[in-house]
């Protein structure tokens, strides 16, 4: 078999990067052990910059009407309601998505798989990779079949987002250094007859440990997030259902009555990611490369970005519109962003179940009393929704980030691209197209229509161009009241920033990069 890309592994962050690889008319195979999508939620969290992605291929609506906004969280003290938080929209005016979705990634998973087979593809299940070659030129997998033979394909590029255990990573000869956190973590997915009502989430706050219920599509089933105490010893395989549920019952200090188990896991919370995340045409994306403690929700949507990030690139590097250089600032953008993440979640798990008694008596004591009224906070708000969503995320430090021009701008090459409205719509609704994009900001003194003639002249097969009316709301975004032009790289992305009154800037990044 024949292809340009091979992706290995078909849980949420291979089926988003083939979507995208859809998108840019690239041919790929995707494979995974499994027999099919996975029938259990795991991954819950879907955050506002996933569903940006989503957008531009149609399906963020079709993944909302499969989940709900967390909306209000309680927070119990002793078994009783100490506050709640209502954070439904604490990302408004920052993304057409102000919120965290919850959906069960069996059904995120099947969204994708649908997506992927009405473009006339499909997962090869049942299939395991054996091994795997490369050199110059191509990549080569061998793999066996659900028959049982032997087959091999050779691509240009081989993408591993085979999970924590990668096989991919571990040929590569890749190091994955990090910790692990002496707490057994447990998960399980419930029905619940309990004096709390299903329309928020309820977080415990304890001494040592944590606990959290969140309410998930159906008539009262939750999920329920936990950890063991430091002194509980046995191993993963060996914990029984009803040793959680009797941890849950001791750190909840009420009445409930589980009525219903539908799934249930335990595991210890690692944190690590790779030295790099690529060598030669071969790359590793999602759990393969990184792993992340729970908390915030981070892990599944970094590697639906790490395939975002990716697939414009192979498709730019494959079609001649680019070097092949171009595929190295993968490594050096994600790999940054790992390991900032790493940094970020470990704090979060921290304060979440640390037993320092200075950080158990802040998070029993003050922190339920001090939450609802912080998130009111605008400033509260603009930290800390951005940093959750992952719409915070840049790419300053890249070599595709030039800021010749932007040292007048609030917003710097690198950064994504802001959300606001134009004449009622989102402005991402001027980018769906998967191309680079030149959006020129012109006031009612200066007509800039030429310029857009000019670039769609020049660069019409890779750029798309817009004009947009540089309102109030978009001077206060930027910075500025005088016209200039944004250049968005195919992930929406800022290249080049300029208030240059003709197109060189512009056109001097796309004939260096493309």
């Amino acid at each position: 078999m024949k292809t340009d890309v091979v992706i290995v592994g078909a849980g949420p962050t291979g089926l988003s990067l083939a979507c995208q690889l859809v998108r840019y008319g690239v041919d790929f195979i995707i494979f995974d052990k499994s027999e099919s999508t996975t029938p259990h939620s795991k991954a819950i969290g879907v955050q506002a910059r996933t569903l940006e992605i989503y957008e531009q291929i149609g399906l963020a609506d079709k993944l909302i009407e499969q989940g709900a906004i967390a909306g209000k969280v309680r927070m119990v003290v002793g078994g009783k309601v100490r506050s709640e938080v209502d954070f439904g929209e604490i990302g408004k005016g920052m993304s057409p998505y102000p919120f965290v979705l919850i959906v069960e990634q069996g059904k995120h998973e099947k969204i994708l798989y649908d997506f992927i087979k009405a473009n006339g593809k499909d997962v090869l299940w049942n299939t395991e990779l054996e091994s795997f070659t490369q050199d110059e030129s191509s990549a080569t997998a061998n793999i066996k079949t659900d028959n049982g033979e032997t087959e091999t394909i050779e691509a240009k590029f081989l993408v591993g987002c085979d999970g924590a255990k990668s096989p991919v990573r571990r040929t590569l000869g890749l190091t994955f250094e990090g910790s692990t956190f002496e707490r057994m973590y447990y998960v399980a997915d419930v029905q619940i007859d309990w004096k709390f009502s299903h329309d928020a989430g309820h977080g415990f706050l304890l001494k040592n440990s944590m606990l959290a219920f969140f309410p998930m599509t159906g008539e009262n089933q939750w999920r329920i997030v936990g950890t063991f105490p430091e002194e509980f010893a046995k191993d993963e395989g060996d914990i029984l259902y009803e040793e959680i549920e009797e941890q849950i019952r001791q750190d909840a200090e009420l009445d409930l009555d589980i009525t219903n188990v539908n799934w249930f896991s335990t595991y210890k919370v690692h944190t690590r990611s790779v030295n790099k995340f690529s060598v030669g045409r071969c790359f590793l994306a999602g759990d393969s490369a990184h792993i992340h403690t729970p908390a915030g929700a981070q892990g599944m949507n970094t590697g639906i970005q790490d395939g975002y990030n990716l697939a414009w690139k192979i498709a730019m590097a494959l079609q001649g519109n680019a070097d092949a250089k171009i595929l190295e600032t993968y490594n050096d953008e994600r790999l940054e962003n790992a390991k900032n993440l790493l940094e970020t979640t470990d704090r979060m798990f921290e304060l979440a179940v640390s037993p320092k008694l200075f950080i158990s008596y802040l998070r029993t004591h003050i922190f339920p009393y001090i939450a609802r009224f912080a998130i009111s906070i605008d400033a509260v708000k603009k930290f800390a929704f951005p940093r959750v969503s992952q719409i915070g995320i840049n790419y300053r430090h890249s070599s595709l980030s030039v800021h010749t021009g932007d040292k007048n701008f609030r917003i710097k090459a690198g950064d994504r691209m802001p959300y606001f409205l134009v004449d009622g719509k989102s402005i991402y609704d001027k980018l769906h197209q998967p191309k680079f994009h030149l959006l020129i900001f012109q006031d009612g003194q200066n007509d800039r229509k030429a310029m857009d003639g000019e670039i769609q002249m020049e660069f019409a097969d890779l750029v798309d161009s817009a004009i947009v009316q540089l309102d109030p709301q978009v001077a206060e975004i930027f910075g500025t009241a005088n016209p200039f032009n944004v250049l968005l790289r195919p992930d929406n992305y800022i290249g080049a920033i300029s208030s240059d009154a003709s197109l060189g800037p512009m056109k001097n990044y796309l004939e260096r990069y493309l």
